[in-house]
């Protein structure tokens, strides 16, 4: 019995040495620099229309601030965040006087929970829905500084006050290039709510997420907020082609798209000897779906080879999908020279694929919105075991473990035989 034990900690511990090893050579070897503080402003939706009560049997104004409560009370303390309000003041009839319904409740910064949770408890369902106005203010509460900056609009239902079109305000706001990204909800929404918040979310490279449930609604601000936290780039608009050879060439940085269901879209990266390429994308479902889904990001040689692929699928409700791949290209050989001597790139094709499909009621038109990002950097000095396992996944401490588990079985048998000899003998 001793044995046993003595045999099973010493199996135990060279599993964790071995897992150990190649997570502490990976950690940097200083902090990076800080970043400016990210700005998310909430915009709220207080009209008329929010006191209908459809919504997990309590009306949306409540539930919209139930899911502020608890938002609040999880926003990361780097992120300075704000509250502006549309339709919360004028119950009027005049529109000119209603469109212009739209005040910061709370001023972006540093994070009050209280004294912010105490502004939302005193909204009441009031008067119109000036999206346009709203927008443009918010931008305007979030200009200033280097960070990332971020507005969340919830709403549920479009503007009405025409003809400051909501969507030509978020394109007005896109080409300003002060890098901000609005993200919309739609609660309980109709046809034309949902064109108008995903023409403007997709005007500024955000999202569009239709809600029906109050759980929903507060886990999706929970994870914008979170994603302005660890903030990047600004996607930069590109067009996937039907094959690798009229493809666009991309250089390292992320990159938005719209794909079709079930369609696959070819894009070319150049890697260098002694380079590695890494490659994730995510596919977002801004509509219904189907259940069981899936995306694959597949790198290839020109003449169709595959080098290494990443996938992954679900099953049941989603927001996004993702996947990514590795490929570390060896250091450059005379096969790998120009005809001045220097190391050639190989172009490398990514496809992307998807396997979503949607009921019969939803329009398919336009695409799903996609996120590629496209890094290169100097390969690793385990390149070969890098590409035979694309992102690993685990594969290395798996296939550890079935070797230790190999050994420790024959060491086990061995000792048992020894142990019966010993037995016999005695």
């Amino acid at each position: 019995m001793i044995i046993r034990k003595w045999l099973a900690a010493a199996v135990c511990g060279l599993v964790a040495a071995l897992a150990a090893g190649p997570a502490a050579a990976d950690e940097p070897d200083a902090e990076p620099a800080p970043k400016p503080a990210p700005k998310v402003e909430l915009v709220l939706d207080v009209s008329g229309s929010m006191r209908a009560r459809d919504i997990d049997g309590q009306s949306r104004m409540a539930a919209a601030k139930q899911a502020f409560n608890e938002v609040l009370d999880a926003v990361p303390e780097e992120v300075q965040l704000g509250i502006r309000t549309l339709g919360a003041n004028y119950p009027g009839t005049d529109r000119k006087t209603g469109c212009k319904d739209t005040k910061q409740l709370y001023p972006v910064g540093p994070l009050d929970r209280t004294e912010a949770k105490t502004a939302v408890a005193t909204l009441a369902p009031t008067g119109w829905t000036p999206i346009g106005p709203a927008l443009l203010a918010s931008a305007d509460d979030l200009k200033g500084g280097d960070a990332t900056r971020r507005i969340v609009l919830i709403t549920d239902g479009e503007d009405t006050c025409a003809p400051l079109d909501p969507c030509e305000v978020a394109r007005d706001i896109a080409a300003k290039g002060i890098h901000l990204t609005i993200d919309t909800l739609g609660l309980l929404p109709n046809a034309k709510t949902r064109s108008q918040l995903s023409c403007i979310a997709e005007a500024t490279g955000g999202t569009y997420t239709s809600v029906q449930h109050k759980a929903q609604l507060r886990d999706r601000v929970h994870q914008l907020v979170d994603r302005a936290a660890d903030p990047v780039v600004t996607p930069v608009a590109t067009e996937g082609a039907q094959e690798c050879a009229g493809a666009p060439k991309l250089k390292p940085g992320l990159y938005s798209d719209r794909e079709k269901f079930a369609e696959h879209r070819w894009y070319r990266v150049d890697v260098l000897p002694g380079q590695e390429l890494r490659a994730s994308v995510s596919v977002a479902a801004d509509r219904a779906v189907n259940k069981d889904y899936g995306v694959l990001l597949r790198a290839s040689t020109v003449h169709g080879r595959e080098i290494v692929r990443g996938s992954e699928a679900g099953s049941g409700r989603t927001d996004v999908i993702s996947s990514g791949l590795r490929y570390p290209k060896a250091e450059a050989d005379d096969a790998d020279l120009d005809e001045d001597g220097k190391p050639a790139a190989e172009t490398v094709c990514l496809q992307v694929s998807n396997s979503f499909s949607a009921p019969a009621s939803v329009k398919t038109s336009p695409g799903l919105p996609v996120e590629l990002t496209v890094d290169v950097v100097d390969a690793p000095d385990d390149a070969s075991d890098v590409a035979s396992f694309g992102l690993g996944h685990g594969w290395w401490l798996l296939g550890v473990m079935a070797v230790v588990g190999l050994l420790a079985g024959l060491l086990w048998g061995w000792i048992s035989r020894w142990r019966v000899t010993v037995w016999r003998t005695n």
